[in-house]
């Protein structure tokens, strides 16, 4: 028999050097390949959307999903950097809690009519609206709208979005949203009509500013009565022009029909957003920061904390500037002082991590654009690098169709703040309060909602070096925010002392949380 040659023990350490050298640089040029050097225009097939993927789209159990194919074209190679403040890794109870959603103390959504309510009876004239504002002070005016339809037997024409705002945005409601679902869903609650009948249109209108915050007598009796004399009524503007309490138990479910039912997004816009959350959950999951630092909303508010002086004018010019704002001298410390400011970036990166999300915490950024851009983001980033947003999630072929509209962007970040793990606003605008509401009716899921004025004290610490960040810092903000995380509970009423306007003003808005009236408590 012949003998096997011995090899050296130094050749085969050699040969083992070798193989896995090239086994890592195989690897290593297939990625930069298929990620790194993939330009964001050129999009493979995987990420296009199809017109066949809307709404309801359901895939073949032979068909991969993109997430099989291949990664996200757009997020480039990402430096993780050490988490100093709440460590904690995935598999740990303290990891766990992070994304724990709160107790919905068995509430589920209740909007079903009661026995006794009717289908509409013969309408009396037609309602034309002028629904005013960014999106969502729209979708909530157009549910109300929809309830005060019903409130005095009117046909509703098809709302006229807002042409005029900052935005400057033309969009048509059919653009925006599922028009047919509308119609359809509310048919047995109000006639909706998609234009006015040709022998109106040049009829006497009733054009009325309904009074904010008004309930069932001042429609029922003081509106109805229009009536008497017109067969069309327009109402020149549509937010908060309903009560957010005491309206009876079937107007009520009937604005939650309408808001969470009715007014879907367009199918177009449905399909992208849905895309988008797929492709956010490919990181696992993630935060939606719903980062309130465009231009608009630093000059409307008078907040100029952090920026520099000619950014700090440029911005007093566009509030002076436009007509329909009509506060101009605005003192920005007090503002900041009372909590009635954004956090900036660089606020809103110590407050996650004071709370103790990792570094490495996927975050969708849910806005328009950032003011100063990168430069303002900086802070940010270099704390929570897994900075996305729609523009790097979709590629420039998929958000074509909708980048020139605001109200149409809006809405794909609206999708995907609905669907994200945790939602966490800097400023308590309209979108907000919305997604905040929305998420509480789809079970609760859990909302940070930041004390401003809380935490504007404890970051004005740390400038003047009497706190820093660490173990104190996380322990008091984490306190601060424990009963602020969108748990079951009943609307808020109007703060004690208040009268008049500021009564009604005060109040939580009825579409920022739809309980009692649209949730019922069930039996554990």
């Amino acid at each position: 028999m012949q003998r096997r040659r011995s090899t050296p023990a130094g050749l085969w350490a050699l040969r083992w050097a070798l193989t896995c050298a090239i086994g890592a640089i195989a690897v290593g040029a297939l990625v930069a390949v298929h990620v790194f050097l993939l330009p964001s225009a050129a999009v493979p097939d995987a990420f296009k959307l199809t017109k066949q993927r809307e709404v309801g789209y359901r895939r073949k159990a032979s068909e991969l999903s993109w997430t099989q194919e291949i990664a996200p074209p757009q997020l480039a190679k990402l430096k993780i950097s050490t988490q100093k403040v709440g460590s904690v890794r995935e598999g740990d109870s303290g990891f766990e809690k992070l994304w724990k959603p709160p107790s919905n103390r068995y509430f589920v959504p209740c909007v079903a009519p009661s026995s006794s309510y009717l289908p509409p009876t013969r309408s009396r004239g037609y309602l034309l609206v002028h629904a005013n504002g960014g999106l969502n002070q729209m979708r909530a005016g157009i549910c109300d709208m929809v309830a005060v339809a019903r409130l005095i037997n009117a046909t509703l024409v098809i709302p006229q979005l807002d042409k005029r705002s900052f935005w400057q945005d033309s969009s048509n409601f059919s653009d925006v949203f599922d028009e047919e679902h509308f119609i359809r869903t509310l048919a047995n609650d109000v006639k909706i009509v998609k234009k006015l009948p040709k022998e109106l249109m040049t009829t006497a209108k009733a054009v009325i500013h309904f009074r904010s915050w008004s309930g069932l007598d001042y429609y029922q009796d003081e509106i109805s009565r229009k009536w008497d004399n017109y067969e069309v009524i327009k109402a020149a503007k549509s937010d908060s022009r309903l009560a957010n309490n005491n309206l009876p138990s079937d107007i009520q479910k009937l604005r939650c029909r309408a808001f969470y039912e009715a007014l879907k997004f367009s199918p177009q816009i449905e399909a992208l957003g849905k895309l988008l959350v797929e492709r956010m959950r490919s990181y696992g999951r993630y935060i939606t920061l719903h980062l309130r630092y465009e231009k608009d909303m630093l000059a409307f508010s008078g907040c100029t904390y952090g920026l520099t002086p000619a950014e700090s004018d440029e911005l007093a010019r566009i509030r002076e500037n436009i007509s329909y704002w009509k506060v101009k001298e605005i003192d920005s410390q007090e503002q900041r002082d009372k909590g009635y400011c954004p956090l900036t970036p660089k606020e809103v990166g110590i407050f996650l991590s004071s709370l103790g999300y990792p570094s490495n915490t996927p975050i969708y950024i849910a806005a328009g654009a950032i003011y100063g851009g990168d430069s303002h983001l900086a802070d940010l980033h270099s704390r929570f690098p897994i900075l996305l947003s729609k523009e790097k999630l979709a590629s420039a072929e998929e958000l074509g169709p909708f980048k020139d509209y605001a109200s149409q962007m809006a809405a794909l970040d609206y999708i995907v703040s609905v669907e994200s793990d945790v939602f966490i606003p800097s400023y308590s605008g309209n979108m907000a309060r919305a997604v905040e509401g929305h998420r509480r009716f789809l079970g609760h899921r859990k909302t940070i909602n930041p004390d401003r004025k809380a935490l504007v004290h404890l970051f004005d610490m740390i400038n003047q070096g009497s706190l820093k960040e660490g173990k104190k810092l996380s322990n008091i903000i984490t306190e601060i925010h424990r009963r602020r995380r969108g748990s079951a509970r009943k609307r808020k009423g109007p703060i004690p002392g208040t009268r008049g306007i500021e009564r009604f003003r005060s109040e939580e808005v009825f579409y920022e949380n739809p309980l009692p009236d649209c949730m019922c408590q069930q039996q554990p």
